[in-house]
């Protein structure tokens, strides 16, 4: 069974088991965490669609860390004029891992 999760702006298929990298969330490692803006469900073969979303299905998730990625640089600058500015980004993640995909 899979489904398609929407979370911090962004959708990501997942599974059960699976871990993955979503925008940061306000919750402790060890901690679980429900996602219920399902789009949708595909039990075997079975496909469930919302209309925006599934009302009978959740997502739960434990949470295994907290995170930043690696850095990115940005640099801009105006050509013959002397004008540089150098700047540094480091986006937070949370780091889940799915427990279970069920319906209700």
């Amino acid at each position: 069974m899979y489904a398609i999760i929407s979370t911090g702006g962004k959708q990501y298929k997942v599974t059960e088991g699976e871990s993955l990298d979503v925008e940061k969330l306000n919750a402790e490692p060890d901690e679980t965490v429900n996602f219920d803006v399902l789009l949708l469900a595909n039990d075997d073969g079975k496909i469930d669609s919302g209309n925006p979303v599934l009302k009978d299905v959740t997502c739960e998730a434990k949470v295994v860390a907290q995170g930043k990625q690696t850095k990115i640089v940005v640099f801009k600058y105006k050509a013959k004029k002397n004008v540089r500015k150098k700047q540094g980004h480091r986006q937070p993640y949370t780091r889940v891992k799915i427990v279970s995909i069920k319906k209700a």
